[in-house]
């Protein structure tokens, strides 16, 4: 240690004494004579000296450059010795980029509740420059266009120009809406990406309210998103995420996530080239569910969601809402997720701490869970074995039992967690879970 400290003294030393000696050099020399009255046709004696100086300063420009390389290896070295490189266990991500631009689209079509949700962007939105608003309007609801343009130059207004119906198989005449919704996504993405030209974009629906910290929470997991190849979204939605089932003193707890969760979520532009020349007619989110998109790849989503529905109508007449969507909770403390360590979420150091405390969780029977008789905080593992053992201790434990692909709700490698009066239970397949079941459904 003391002699690579004597090293980098030296060069610093040497660094300074060389321009020191080049400086002075320049200074002891004689002045270039003042030449008077001199002659198209007549030579010049000073040219020689003139050109001694330029090529001396020619020289001390390459030197500086030299040795200014020098001192960036110097600094370099110090800095090592300092802050020496962790293993890729622990690195700490590199903090999001200031300059990284993060539209937000909101989807809208005849809601002119739609100011709610415009309302609260415009309220949290920490930069006009970083996260411009992006309203794509389908439907042409004049009244909803109203509303819209009633922001003048805050938000941007996008018109999807086709309003047709689609042509669709006669059993399919009631699922309209859903055709016209995937059309209308696979138009607005392509206006953000291509005409656009943006890199990532955050999608919400008109009917959704967003968190104080929905910015803050987007911008510190966008590096982590470009960085691991095993994750293809950022969800601010959690399944389970209701009054009771979660745990308000964990706003800043973060999982991963099989299931794509949706209803405000991230993208970047490249899973956008890979999803679009593929991009369904209809029902587009279920679509996303299916092991050819997925690919095994997870999604980010939070304890307790970022964004919460108002918009009991719409096409899927309100599915859900009354039973589960209303009752989800949404976080209103703000949680500086730019100045924590996400490095935990990365997907080689997850899997492994995950199933540590999961397998290592006593296990414990649905009747103990379901009347109450636990003892402690958790957590506690609850198992299933089978599709209907899921979705019959889900239903009646009351965290959504339905599964899209085998994957269920807010699952990860199986496992679903959620609070139940004030513990924490894991309803989690056996130990030695590998895939899923895309029968189960």
């Amino acid at each position: 240690m003391i002699r690579k400290r004597s090293m980098i003294l030296f060069g610093t030393f040497l660094f300074v004494s060389w321009n020191a000696v080049l400086v002075l050099l320049l200074w002891n020399r004689d002045p270039v004579p003042q030449i008077e009255n001199v002659q198209p046709n007549e030579d010049v004696p000073a040219n020689d000296v003139i050109q001694d100086v330029l090529k001396m300063a020619d020289a001390f420009e390459a030197e500086l450059e030299r040795q200014k390389d020098i001192l960036l290896q110097i600094k370099d070295q110090k800095l090592h010795q300092l802050f020496p490189r962790r293993s890729s266990n622990h690195t700490r991500l590199a903090p999001p980029t200031a300059a990284a631009v993060i539209p937000v689209l909101v989807m809208a079509c005849n809601r002119v509740t739609v100011r709610r949700c415009l309302d609260k962007l415009l309220q949290y939105r920490p930069s006009e420059t970083l996260y411009p608003i992006i309203v794509s309007q389908d439907c042409g609801h004049q009244d909803t266009a109203a509303v819209i343009q009633s922001y003048g130059d805050k938000v941007t207004h996008l018109k999807q120009p086709d309003l047709g119906d689609l042509p669709v198989r006669p059993e399919h005449k009631k699922f309209q809406g859903y055709y016209k919704i995937s059309r209308h996504y696979r138009w607005a993405l392509n206006q953000v990406f291509r005409t656009l030209g943006h890199t990532a974009v955050v999608i919400v629906e008109d009917d959704l309210e967003v968190a104080p910290d929905f910015f803050e929470y987007f911008r510190a997991l966008h590096p982590l998103l470009r960085s691991d190849p095993s994750l293809w979204c950022v969800s601010a939605w959690n399944d389970n995420g209701r009054e009771g089932f979660v745990d308000p003193g964990k706003s800043s707890l973060l999982y991963r996530t099989d299931f794509f969760p949706g209803l405000g979520w991230m993208l970047v532009k490249e899973l956008w080239d890979e999803l679009e020349p593929k991009w369904p007619t209809a029902f587009w989110d279920d679509w996303m569910r299916q092991p050819e998109q997925r690919k095994d790849r997870a999604c980010i989503r939070p304890e307790i969601s970022r964004t919460i529905t108002f918009g009991r109508q719409g096409v899927s007449l309100g599915q859900f809402f009354d039973k589960y969507l209303k009752f989800i909770k949404l976080n209103s403390e703000f949680v500086p997720f730019t100045k924590l360590d996400l490095s935990y979420l990365k997907e080689e150091t997850y899997r492994v701490n995950f199933e540590k405390e999961v397998y290592s969780a006593p296990l414990v029977s649905y009747e103990d869970v379901k009347q109450g008789k636990l003892n402690g905080p958790g957590p506690f593992r609850l198992q299933y074995s089978s599709k209907d053992s899921f979705k019959i201790m889900a239903k009646n434990l009351g965290v959504m039992e339905d599964l899209k692909s085998g994957v269920p709700r807010a699952g990860y490698r199986g496992v679903v967690s959620f609070i139940s009066r004030g513990q924490r239970i894991y309803l989690a397949p056996p130990p030695g879970w590998t895939q899923y079941d895309p029968t189960w459904s």
